[in-house]
Order: C-alpha cells, then structure tokens, then sequence
C-alpha cells in the first residue's frame, strides 16, 4: 500500500491540478515508502513552506536500557540549504506514550558528529543501537518532552553530507519541529512550547538556529537553545584540529563544506589522489572508526600542490566560505545554555569564550558553564544540566545569565594538539563500597576518594593514582558494633590497556594495588588500637566494556572480587583479625566520575 500511495504522490506532484492545489499550496503529507526508498525526495519537490512535512512512516527504535515507551517516526520534510534553496532532509520524531498536561513540549535535538556514511544518520543508526549520544535522548524523553532529530541534508538522501554548513543546519534543526506537528494524530503543536539543544557539531546547528531563528521560524515558540562544544570560529577549531588527535573532523568539514559549496570549494581541484582517496573512505564510516583511522592526518597530506591549512582557508573563494560559518554575529532568538570542557581537545575553549561574550554583547542571556573534562566526557556530563535549565524555561521561570562576570578567563587544560589521544582523568570522583567476605557486610568508600590519571588512546594505557581518606565505619561483630579505622592506600600505580573501538565502546582492562592497613578497632569506649595492614598488596580489577558517554554520566563502574592476605603487625590481635579479615569473597565496587562544572 505504501509504495501505491508512493507511486501515486510522485505521479501527481509535477501537476499540481491533479491535487487540486494552487501554486504554492502545501501538498498533504503522505504515507512514505518502506525501505531505502523512502530517502529518496520526489523530484521535484511538492510545493509547500519551509518546514512542510513530504512523507513518514513509524519507525521501531532501539534505545537501550532505561528508556520510557515512545512512539516513533521517521520523515522526510522540506527546508533550506546555506544558499536558501529548498531540500528535503530526514529526521526521526519521538514522542513517550505517557500522557502529558497541556501541549507537549518538543525539543528538537540537535545530534553531533555521527560520521558521514548513510548508516550513521540518526534515523537510521537509532533503529538498530544506542549510540554515543542516546543518554541525552532519553534523558529528554523522561521529562516527558517529544525529542525530534535531524539527520541534515545529504546524510541519506544522496549521501553527499553537508558536515559543517551552519545555516543549512540551523534550519533543519528549526524546520524539523514544525514538520513533527504535521504527522496525523501525533498529538503535537506548533504552538507548543519548544527548544534546541546541541552539543559539538549539534552545539554548532543549535547555535545557527538560535540566530536565524527570528528571521526563518518567528512563529516558533522557541523557549531557550542549549548549546555545548560550539565550534563557533571555523579558523581557530580547524588550527587546533589539523594533524591532531581530532584530525577526522577536519576532513569531515572540508568535505561537508565541498558539497554544499561546491563552486567556492572546489573538493576535486584542491585534493591529490590521497585526498579524493580519503573523501570516498569517510563516505563508508562512522564517526569513531574515522577518529581512529585519521588521528594526526595534516591536511597538507590530501592537497594537490601540497597547500597547508592556512593557505587552503585563506583562498578568495574559500575563505568566505569558511567566514560565513561564524557564530555571534547576531543576537540568539530565545536565552542560550553555553558549556565548554576546559580540557577540550577538539574544539578550543578561548573560542568558546568569544562567543559567549559575543552573545552577550548583542543582548543575548547567557549562562556559560565550564566542565573539567575533555570533549566526548563533557557531551554526556552536561546531560543533566542541560535537561534542567530547559526545563526551567519550560516552566516560565526567568533564565539565568553569567553575562556580568569579571573573572579573568579561564585557561585550557587540554593536552597540547598533535600528540596522542588522550582522555585526562584529572582529580575525577571515586565513589563505591568494599563488601567484606567473611563478614559480609558492606563498607561505602568515604566522600572526597578520587583517581588521578590519564587514558592514553593513541597508546592504548591507561595508567593513574586512587586516594582514598580515612575510613572510620562500623561493623557487626558476633552481635556487638564493632568501630573500624581503616586506610586504603596505593602499592602501586594503577596500570592497564583501554581502548575506544570504531563502534564508540571503550573496553578498560586495569588493576590497581593497594594496601589494606587497620589503624585501630574498638567497642562502646573501649579502644584498641593497631597498626596492621595486609601481608601483600590487594590487586583490584577495574574492567569496563561500554559506551564512550558513560564515561560523563557516572558510570565509569567496574566490580570484581579480591583476595585479602594476612594481616601483619597487629600483635595479639593479629591471629583473631586475619581469621575475621583474610580470604576471598572481598568484593570492591568503583566508579570513577568527572568533577563537577563551574560557572563563567
């Protein structure tokens, strides 16, 4: 029946009569094709308005554990390249089962890189797998909020994508709300209360869509953009990118910027062999196979006459190009939630910076936070935050801003570019319990334990220093409570292999060694104290398989069973606490968590 219904729709829309439709009319959406052909767009495309919504169909998604029930869609809708000729782009629409009060707020999430292959757009990666970015979907989902995601245009739909076209992005993030509202009965309202939220080159759609906003969607009840990991200076993020770990991402935007600028970027005149090599390889992979495969990749190795960076960007017909790309040049249509890692080692944090005064100048309120985490780990920790501040706006509260600070700017920790890959684990929150074997009884590690380290994934080590305060707790012991001091302290270094696989996993095999000492141990007022401590180091596994974004929500956790040795130098007592310490069954329970943000 679709692909009648399919047939019937192309037969018709060149003749506009056959519809009965005036020129300029919107054309009823229509039930789309199954099958990849849904993402090819009828030729030529129905008349309507920026927005309109061509066809859709239900769409199945695999959103991982915790997940509230949805209805979903994908679909196929009308909206505007950089130049502001009408495309078609695809998108998926989600909307909980639960039942609201009043219209349902929709937030159009703008998603980052997920690579320039077709497999890897959202509408299509999603029915098949969580990916990195599925915590914040589903954080968004449980507010109760219908989440609408572009794929941008060219991602499935010739397969030529637009990575880095701002204005094109900006539009198919605003033009998406509006084509979710057409789906019949979907039950939800232009009118209804709306915002973007973005992080990286999502950060980038959702800032481009904040400023054209009033001049492309007025009509849109746009109530605030959130917007992290903005690549708002196209010059200074392509300085830092180039032969650097994030070196991929660089050859995502001159390729992305080629297709929709094909004239001023001339993709075939400017790249030897290598280079068109390079182009048709990124086509086939998602985004961290591309980070694997192309870390520290200078351009200058993909261009003809062997230009650098700086003379491709400063060509005449580039550079314009590459300027148009800019953010802050205008005032954003509804308040803006700014965040930045300070150890961000894609995207630079003093360019972040000058946008956020940019906005500022221009009237816009911002509220700027800063993360202590690098790039990827930021993208998920901010989650909460983000999910908090729309809310707030959602619910007419006035929004916040740090426009007025007068602190001096706050400086970079990221590793300097062009070296390894590496995810700094600096002073990071330790958390968890040690349950004791033999006793079986639980003991919470105490506030303010961290792990000091750093995962090399160049080299594929992660190496690192657990500190853990003093441990004052009690026991039960033969019916009696029993008061505890123990310190848990470093033998050696935490020491292992980490690894971040082509499908975004990281895959952790470490140990840390350390020493178990009992100070001193006591009942009602009664004291005794010792100074024991375990035979040899205690080794503890921390293994971890799982996304990459678990890593900035807390869930860093690794269990594993240890052995404790005899007790040593404990004196009279040491007999009867070896008897009641020592042996299996000794279960630690990590998690390792970034700190918390900091406002600017």
């Amino acid at each position: 029946m679709h692909r009648s219904v399919h047939r019937l729709a192309a037969a018709c829309l060149p003749l506009l009569a056959c519809l009965g439709l005036a020129a300029g009319a919107q054309a009823a959406p229509v039930a789309g094709p199954s099958g990849d052909a849904f993402y090819t767009p009828p030729s030529p495309l129905p008349a309507g308005a920026n927005g309109d919504l061509i066809w859709y169909r239900p769409a199945t998604l695999n959103l991982g554990a915790g997940a509230p029930a949805v209805k979903a869609w994908t679909v196929l809708y009308r909206s505007t390249d950089s130049k502001g000729n009408a495309n078609a782009v695809t998108g998926t629409v989600i909307v909980p089962t639960a039942a609201v009060s009043g219209a349902r707020p929709i937030v159009s999430y703008a998603f980052g890189t997920q690579g320039l292959g077709p497999q890897c757009a959202p509408s299509r990666s999603l029915t098949v797998g969580p990916n990195y970015e599925t915590a914040n979907v589903i954080a968004a989902l449980k507010k109760g909020w219908a989440v609408v995601g572009t794929d941008y245009a060219g991602y499935t739909n010739g397969s030529r994508p637009t990575y880095l076209a701002g204005k094109s992005e900006g539009n198919a993030v605003l033009d998406i709300v509006k084509a979710a509202t057409q789906i019949p009965s979907v039950g939800l309202s232009y009118a209804a209360k709306a915002a973007v939220w973005g992080y990286s080159q999502g950060g980038q759609a959702a800032g481009f869509a904040g400023e054209n906003k009033a001049a492309y969607a007025p009509s849109l009840n746009l109530q605030g953009v959130a917007a992290g990991g903005v690549p708002g200076d196209f010059f200074s993020s392509a300085r830092n990118l180039n032969a650097s770990s994030g070196a991929a991402f660089l050859l995502g935007g001159v390729v992305g910027l080629a297709n929709e600028f094909p004239t001023e970027v001339p993709f075939d005149d400017l790249a030897n062999d290598t280079g068109k090599a390079a182009r048709e390889d990124a086509y086939t992979k998602c985004v961290f196979a591309l980070l694997n495969k192309y870390v520290n990749t200078d351009v200058q190795t993909f261009t003809t006459n062997g230009e650098t960076l700086d003379e491709l960007m400063n060509l005449p017909t580039v550079k314009p190009v590459l300027e148009s790309q800019a953010l802050g040049t205008k005032a954003v249509g509804a308040p803006v939630y700014q965040y930045h890692g300070q150890a961000d080692e894609f995207i630079p944090l003093a360019q972040a910076i000058t946008l956020k005064k940019n906005w500022c100048t221009k009237g816009t309120k911002v509220q700027f936070d800063l993360y202590p985490s690098e790039h990827i780990v930021t993208q998920t920790q901010a989650a909460a935050s983000a999910t908090s501040w729309i809310a707030n706006r959602f619910a007419g509260q006035a929004a916040p801003s740090t426009c007025a600070t007068t602190a001096a700017p706050p400086a970079s920790t990221a590793d300097p570019a062009g070296g390894d890959f590496v995810f700094p684990l600096a002073d990071w929150n330790l958390s968890g319990s040690v349950k004791l074997g033999k006793l079986n009884q639980t003991l919470a590690l105490p506030a303010g334990a961290t792990f000091d380290g750093a995962a090399n994934l160049t080299t594929k080590q992660i190496t690192g220093r657990t500190s853990i305060p003093y441990m004052s707790t009690s026991i039960r012991l033969l019916g009696l409570s029993v008061r505890v001091n123990l310190i848990i302290t470093d033998a050696e270094p935490v020491t292992g292999t980490i690894e971040l696989d082509d499908n975004g996993d990281i895959h952790m095999r470490a140990q840390a060694r350390v020493w178990i000492n009992l100070r001193s141990f006591g009942v009602s007022v009664i004291n005794f104290g010792a100074n024991c401590r375990t035979q040899t180091p205690v080794t503890i596994a921390l293994n971890f398989d799982g996304s990459v974004g678990k890593l900035g929500t807390g869930e860093l956790t690794s269990a594993s069973e240890s052995y404790f040795p005899q007790l040593v130098n404990c004196g009279a007592y040491g007999p009867v606490l070896s008897q009641l310490f020592s042996g299996n069954g000794n279960i630690f329970t990590l998690t390792e968590s970034p700190k918390a943000a900091k406002p600017y």
